[in-house]
């Protein structure tokens, strides 16, 4: 699976309030690069708490539950975009099927 973008990911977590998200979203990253997912029960059994959305819209549960990612999948192409990373509070405050 090729991840766009990475940068997303570093600028969250090289934010000093965020710097325990690293490890986690470096973690996730390097499963994602490898993974091949055509489905989202292929997602689903990789990880058990994701939760899938409307618009190929995937909701991973990042760092024991602090953080959100929330990623658009296009299977055919194997591209995985990241659209948000943040908060349990600022996932929130966002529409996760739409961004």
């Amino acid at each position: 699976m090729r991840v766009i973008a990475r940068s997303t990911l570093k600028k969250f977590y090289e934010t000093p309030e965020y710097h325990n998200s690293k490890d986690p979203l470096e973690a996730w990253y390097h499963e994602a690069k490898r993974a091949i997912w055509d489905s989202p029960a292929k997602i689903k059994e990789q990880y058990r708490n994701a939760s899938i959305l409307k618009n190929s819209r995937i909701v991973f549960n990042i760092g024991g539950n602090k953080y959100r990612l929330v990623v658009k999948i296009n299977y055919e192409a194997q591209v995985a975009y990241i659209r948000f990373v943040g908060t349990h509070k600022e996932y929130d405050m966002i529409n996760a099927e739409e961004i």
